[in-house]
């Protein structure tokens, strides 16, 4: 009797306590019907309760976005590959020495595109000292994916003003942490990738697409769909480097083959240096730099 009584006086705390008490002593969850729902891992995993977590995956950042005062962001993307200038050169070091002919073709490509991670990281320097100069509600802060590459150099650009930044990761089957100049309570882990998209367009007031692979073409090109079918506010989209995307895509094609409008080419504009594609924003949105 009085072990039942124990078990319906539980706070609600306590069942986040139980859970941690297992997995700090490594002992196996088993399942219980009687343990509170929210607080019940096999429960939450089903695939019947899919939209609970779609709709947990999208309140949890928006709530402690909305907490921190993130209201208008500027989205970075690119490549998580790319590295820093001394970085790449070490890479190539390495593997001039191992001998192995496509990692050296690997290393010199980091060496040649290491430039991107200094054009990042000084754009969103650029953003952060603008903001530090406004009031809270018309502050711009750098969000990106959250990872390494050009991720990693935006995050580390805001951060190195003092500013807050935020990070959307994903969980991946090769693990990928935060990289580590997000800001610790903007640091955010989507399972999703629809629910983790989603919240980059949120708060977005820009968009700047550094040279990546398929995510970043994935994330650039839902974002020109939705400002085309007009399901999204319009914003500045910047496509940085114009060498490399002219030289992977060329969308003049679409134009003439009649599968978008010739005013469609106008939803982007290309850059090549962090002050142009600066200007570009507040040209947008008639700021004062």
């Amino acid at each position: 009797m009085e072990a039942t009584q124990d078990l319906n006086e539980r706070r609600l705390a306590d069942a986040w306590a139980e859970l941690q008490t297992h997995a700090n002593e490594g002992l196996p969850l088993q399942a219980d019907a009687y343990r509170l729902a929210f607080a019940d891992p096999e429960f939450l995993l089903r695939r019947e309760t899919r939209g609970i977590r779609f709709q947990l995956e999208m309140l949890k950042p928006d709530l402690a976005q909305r907490d921190a005062g993130i209201e208008n962001t500027i989205v970075v993307f690119g490549s998580a590959r790319f590295r820093e200038a001394s970085e790449a050169q070490e890479q190539l070091v390495r593997a001039e020495r191992s001998g192995d002919a496509r990692e050296i073709a690997r290393a010199k490509a980091m060496v040649r595109n290491a430039h991107y991670y200094t054009h990042a990281r000084e754009f969103a320097r650029t953003v952060a000292r603008y903001s530090a100069k406004c009031n809270k509600a018309e502050q711009l802060f750098i969000c990106t994916g959250g990872g390494p590459g050009i991720m990693e150099a935006a995050n580390r650009g805001a951060h190195d003003e003092g500013a807050p930044n935020v990070g959307l990761n994903i969980a991946l089957p090769h693990e990928q942490a935060a990289n580590p100049y997000v800001s610790p309570e903007l640091s955010f882990k989507f399972h999703y990738f629809a629910l983790r998209k989603m919240h980059f367009m949120m708060r977005a007031k820009a968009l700047l697409a550094f040279p990546g692979g398929f995510g970043t073409l994935d994330e650039l090109f839902e974002v020109i769909t939705l400002v085309q079918c007009k399901k999204a506010k319009p914003v500045p989209i910047l496509l940085f480097g114009s060498d490399y995307w002219k030289r992977l895509i060329n969308l003049d094609v679409l134009v003439e083959e009649g599968t978008i409008s010739p005013e469609d080419l106008n939803l982007f504009k290309y850059v090549d240096d962090p002050q142009t594609a600066w200007e570009h924003i507040l040209k947008f949105y008639d700021l004062k730099g």
